[in-house]
C-alpha cells in the first residue's frame, strides 16, 4: 500500500505525520520544537517539489509512506491520484490519501508563511515547530486512525 499524507504546503503537518507513521517521532509524548526541526524535510520543501510525491520510508507493515504538497487544489489532485490505480490495474485500496490540513493551527500558518513564503526561515521555522507541538496530539490521532484503517484493509 502507498500512504500519502498531504496538505497545502507539504512541509509541516504532512511531514510530521509521515515521521510519526514511520515511528521516527513519538506517539507517547510531544517532541520538543528542536526535535521537530531536526526532522528531514521539515520546512524544507523546494518549489520544484510541489505536486510531487516525496518518499519518506517504509513502515513496519511494508507500506510506502509519502507526503504531497497539493497547494490549494485538494480535489483535482486527490481525484487525479485516485484515478491512477485503475490506469495501472491495481486495486484502489492500494493508495490511501490522508489530509493533514485539519490539524494545522494559526501558529503553524504564521510560522509556515513566514518561513516558506516570506523566506524568513530563522524567524518562521521555530514558530511553525512550536505550532506543531500545540497540535501534535491531533496529528498522532490522525496517524493512529490511518494505521487502524490500513490494518482493517488487510483483514478485509
Amino acid at each position: 500500500m502507498h500512504v500519502i499524507y498531504h496538505d497545502i504546503g507539504g512541509s509541516h503537518s504532512s511531514v510530521v505525520a509521515s515521521y510519526i507513521h514511520l515511528n521516527k517521532l513519538p506517539i507517547d509524548r510531544i517532541p520538543s520544537a528542536k526535535e521537530i526541526i531536526e526532522v528531514p524535510m521539515f520546512d524544507k520543501l523546494r518549489k520544484n517539489q510541489r505536486g510531487r510525491l516525496i518518499f519518506h520510508g517504509i513502515d513496519e507493515y511494508k507500506n510506502k509512506v509519502y507526503t504531497l504538497s497539493r497547494l490549494y487544489y485538494e480535489h483535482p489532485i486527490t481525484n487525479a491520484l485516485m484515478s491512477i490505480p485503475s490506469m495501472i490495474g491495481i486495486d484502489e485500496r492500494e493508495i490511501m490519501l490522508v489530509d493533514t490540513s485539519p490539524s494545522v493551527n494559526f501558529i503553524m500558518k504564521l510560522g509556515g508563511g513566514s518561513s516558506r513564503k516570506l523566506k524568513m526561515v530563522t524567524f518562521g521555522r521555530p514558530i511553525v515547530a512550536y505550532g506543531i507541538t500545540k497540535t501534535y496530539g491531533n496529528i498522532v490521532d490522525l496517524v493512529t486512525k490511518t494505521k487502524l484503517k490500513i490494518s482493517s484493509n488487510f483483514l478485509s
